[in-house]
């Protein structure tokens, strides 16, 4: 990695508020986590004062059976973004392009800028008809972030397969996979597939997660990896959470049904656009995104400001909670207002003192 590159690269923005007095529908993690993982995490302690087993088997086998791989191919990571970077420092060197979505996950095109690659942006929504040929890496994110698209699961394969003709590396970032009833890409020849607690257990602290990878690619990921690059509680917490089934279950029924409500009463203002992950991107149209965000900050809600995504410049990314909190981000956004529009027009009515919602 090249000193003065890295110096250079800012950092990417992402959701997340620190004032606890908003109400954050700027993230994306689960608000509920699984029953006694703290009592898990706290058990930990007495572990955490000798190294960690290295291999660490346990966590390997829980996450092998959670996405159906052998646990040979689980290479146990820092978060879900350790994966990515890892995946993206062994495919691409200096002089390199990667395929990469478009909106996406801005930290694609940095860890690629990072290894002194350069990026060739591709529509999110058909990056999977891209050409992979001459690229060393490809990037697939499913569902992506922030659109919310799936993929189907016999159109990937068929994406992998050019890819591996190519002689492309491709990963897949399943960080919001868990949250659907797709199956994973885990040990398909060809593919790392990127997963993380952060999202689907609400435990973006914890930064515990996992690569998977088969043969050559594989083996390259297991020999880079730091021993004792996960500590015991991440550990102990990662394979507890990965065998809660009932909550996996549990959580994907309530995103659905909340999803599903927030889409229909949101699109009585915005544009919305269809998601099969816990958040959904929104049009605000002619409104001013700033006043928009601003509005809702005012009401207690804080929402994800979607410009800084590569090719959007009029959205605002929500995510989907419990469904009172979920009230509240309606009432935040003024759906049910009586006073009007966002400060634009898109439709008919006066506007009255709140008409900048």
């Amino acid at each position: 990695m090249n000193r003065e590159r890295a110096a250079a690269l800012g950092r990417e923005p992402h959701g997340s508020s620190d004032d606890p007095d908003l109400l954050d529908f700027s993230a994306n993690a689960n608000p509920e986590v699984p029953d006694g993982v703290e009592r898990v995490y706290r058990a930990a302690f007495e572990r955490a004062r000798t190294y960690p087993p290295e291999p660490p088997a346990a966590f390997r086998r829980a996450a092998a059976d959670y996405v159906g791989c052998d646990p040979g191919d689980v290479v146990p990571t820092p978060g879900g973004l350790a994966a990515i970077r890892a995946a993206v420092a062994l495919a691409v060197d200096e002089g390199d392009t990667a395929l990469v979505p478009a909106p996406s996950f801005g930290e694609y095109a940095r860890e690629v800028r990072l290894r002194g690659g350069e990026p060739s942006f591709a529509d999110a929504d058909r990056v999977l008809d891209a050409d992979p040929s001459g690229h060393a890496l490809a990037v697939v994110c499913t569902p992506n972030n922030p659109t919310g698209t799936g993929y189907d699961r016999d159109a990937l394969l068929a994406f992998a397969e050019r890819c591996r003709a190519a002689g492309t590396v491709l990963l897949v970032d399943e960080a919001f996979l868990g949250f659907t009833e797709r199956a994973s890409l885990a040990g398909t020849d060809g593919v790392v597939v990127a997963r993380a607690l952060t999202k689907l257990f609400g435990l973006p602290g914890i930064r515990a997660g996992f690569a998977v990878a088969t043969g050559d690619l594989g083996a390259a990921l297991r020999g880079a990896r730091r021993t004792w690059n996960l500590g015991a509680p991440a550990l102990a917490t990662g394979e507890y959470c990965l065998r809660q089934e009932e909550f996996v279950r549990e959580t994907r029924e309530r995103v659905r049904r909340e999803r599903d409500r927030l889409r229909a009463a949101l699109g009585e203002r915005y544009a919305v656009a269809p998601s099969e992950a816990p958040y959904l991107l929104l049009d605000v149209g002619d409104r001013d995104v700033d006043r928009v965000i601003e509005r809702a900050r005012d009401r207690g809600v804080a929402v994800r400001d979607a410009r800084s995504f590569r090719g959007l410049d009029a959205h605002v990314r929500v995510a989907v909670r419990r469904p009172a909190e979920n009230d509240r981000l309606l009432t935040a956004l003024g759906v049910g207002d009586e006073a009007g529009d966002d400060g634009g027009s898109s439709g008919g009515g006066s506007r009255g003192a709140d008409a900048d919602v």
